[in-house]
């Protein structure tokens, strides 16, 4: 695969991603660069986050409203609200006997599979209790 220059974008956008731990979507991330440079534009943002992700420096974590990114690229769960959409780190080991028994079973040969528990935060299950 042809190496890439880490531009000054790419830097940003790493950066960004780093400093957050919400999980961000593209659109925040692009929000959070573009007040360090407010020429940056949205698909030079979202390019970085793809390449970025492609090269294992941040995760990707798809979910259904919306991919997010990770700055955590070790193998690990996500747990998101259906609610509010917050999305966090599954306090979990990741099993890599899936993987093994997935591979078995299958033919395929599996690298890592993504799982992401949905359910109520504690914030939204506390509003429920008081409502």
């Amino acid at each position: 695969m042809k190496q890439r220059r880490y531009t000054k974008q790419r830097k940003m956008v790493y950066d960004a991603v780093q400093s957050r731990h919400d999980h961000p979507s593209a659109d925040s991330i692009y929000l959070d660069v573009r007040r360090q440079d407010d020429k940056i534009s949205r698909g030079t943002v979202y390019r970085n986050l793809k390449l970025l992700s492609e090269s294992g420096d941040v995760a990707q974590v798809e979910l259904p409203d919306a991919d997010r990114f990770d700055s955590r690229t070790d193998r690990h769960y996500h747990l998101v609200c259906v609610r509010c959409g917050k999305v966090c780190d599954a306090p979990i080991d990741y099993c890599s006997e899936y993987d093994q028994k997935a591979e078995e079973e299958s033919g395929f040969l599996i690298t890592r599979h993504q799982t992401v528990f949905e359910g109520l935060c504690p914030e939204c299950r506390k509003k429920d209790t008081e409502g």
